[in-house]
């Protein structure tokens, strides 16, 4: 029940006018999902990007496409490739303003063209399931609705925004993650939109993550004419990859998970190459040089190993999100607009990972749990409650009503950071 004794007239508006809107959001919601943004379809990501720029109209801001450079992937045969990635898209409007928040939302998901999940189903009167209705295309719609609402209000000129949609977070942002830095520098504050937790909470403290490809190579030959002149390619990367799994438990908090795995062919043959994919959590940046170099000594010994060698790719790509004292304000600030909606929310810490923390490493607080609520997420099980669209744009109009009206907003500076004054 929401709280009217709680709220001004400002804020009173523009509640009332999202609420009115949960049709239109549903709408917008689903136009969204009927549009495959696996991250490697390119096409399908530059759809969504440019049904946003439409989107963007009724904003009245600036909007401009960014390309992407191709991101390197080992493929199955252990080679090198550049993947082709869809372009980012910028939106923007009164960056001289006196208070600046960037909002962020990726356009991707992890069900690629050929995926059979395609199609969104409603499940009970408030609840679908669909591709990406969660992560993060409702979170899309909330961010839209919730600045339109604000664009309403009298206090527009108070604060200023800009957006960026990426093509590339679900496979870690490889590319778009370079932009964060100077984003963060021209910002006091960053809103993303991914789902919140399935209970309704949001997320705190996250794990870092890094991602990695291996290669082992040796020589080919006959099976059984000539097995003592071959060297086994998958026997060597079955010894890195129990050594590697054996680093779990070593240290509290990472967590090493050996994902995938592909090599050799026809079984009479010994197999020359083999290809394994990994992931690593951590909870502090220190335990990231623990595993670089636990990492680096498992390789040199398979490298000793005779006609073997072995290649690493990739590396830690997102930092752990630690709440310095500013963020830890901006999570009181949005519990305090939760509660005029009645609303309790709390801030919990996860493994995942997501924008927040590159956000975070460049200095900008944020909080980055805005979207819909939802679970099962990256699953065919993929599900949001619908009447979600409205209290989480409502929580984000709240966010952004309460900003431009503060009169007090110097803890933004307590991290240190260089930022516009507020």
């Amino acid at each position: 029940m929401t709280d009217l004794s709680a709220k001004n007239e400002i804020e009173a508006h523009a509640l009332e006018w999202i609420t009115a809107q949960q049709q239109n959001m549903q709408q917008d919601l689903w136009s969204l999902v009927e549009i495959n943004s696996g991250s490697y379809n390119v096409a399908g990501v530059n759809q969504v990007a440019e049904t946003l720029a439409q989107w963007s109209e009724k904003l009245d801001c600036h909007a401009e496409f960014i390309e992407m450079p191709p991101q390197d992937v080992v493929d199955d045969s252990g080679q090198l490739n550049q993947q082709p990635l869809g372009r980012a898209l910028r939106l923007y409007k009164r960056p001289q303003a006196p208070i600046q928040v960037f909002l962020c939302a990726h356009m991707d998901t992890v069900f690629p063209s050929d995926h059979p999940f395609q199609t969104i189903t409603q499940l009970e009167d408030d609840i679908i399931n669909g591709p990406g209705v969660a992560d993060l295309k409702g979170g899309i719609v909330v961010m839209f609705k919730a600045l339109e609402a604000f664009e309403r209000s009298p206090l527009q000129d108070q604060l200023g925004w800009e957006i960026l949609f990426n093509p590339d977070e679900e496979i870690g942002s490889p590319s778009s993650s370079k932009l964060f830095s100077e984003i963060a520098q021209r910002h006091h504050l960053g809103l993303i939109y991914e789902p919140s937790f399935a209970d309704g909470n949001l997320a705190g403290a996250r794990k870092g993550s890094g991602n990695f490809s291996v290669v082992t190579r040796g020589k080919a030959a006959h099976a059984g004419r000539e097995h003592h002149l071959g060297h086994n390619a998958i026997r060597a990367m079955a010894n890195f990859t129990c050594a590697l799994d054996d680093l779990n438990g070593q240290q509290h908090g990472i967590t090493i998970n050996p994902g995938f795995v592909k090599g050799g062919g026809a079984v009479n043959i010994v197999p020359d190459t083999c290809t394994m994919r990994f992931n690593i959590r951590i909870e502090t940046s220190n335990q990231q040089l623990w595993c670089e170099q636990k990492i680096a000594t498992i390789l040199a010994q398979i490298n000793t190993l005779d006609g073997i060698s072995i290649e690493l790719h990739g590396g830690f790509g997102r930092e752990p999100k630690i709440l310095s004292p500013a963020n830890q304000t901006l999570c009181k600030l949005v519990q305090s607009c939760g509660k005029t909606l009645g609303l309790k929310l709390e801030f919990l810490p996860t493994g995942g990972c997501c924008d927040g923390n590159n956000l975070a490493a460049a200095g900008l607080p944020n909080i980055d749990t805005l979207g819909v609520q939802g679970g099962k997420i990256h699953s065919s099980d993929e599900y949001m409650y619908l009447s979600s669209l409205t209290t989480r744009s409502q929580l984000s109009a709240l966010i952004l009503i309460r900003l431009a009206q503060s009169e007090d907003l110097a803890w933004l500076q307590r991290d240190g950071m260089v930022r516009p004054s507020c």
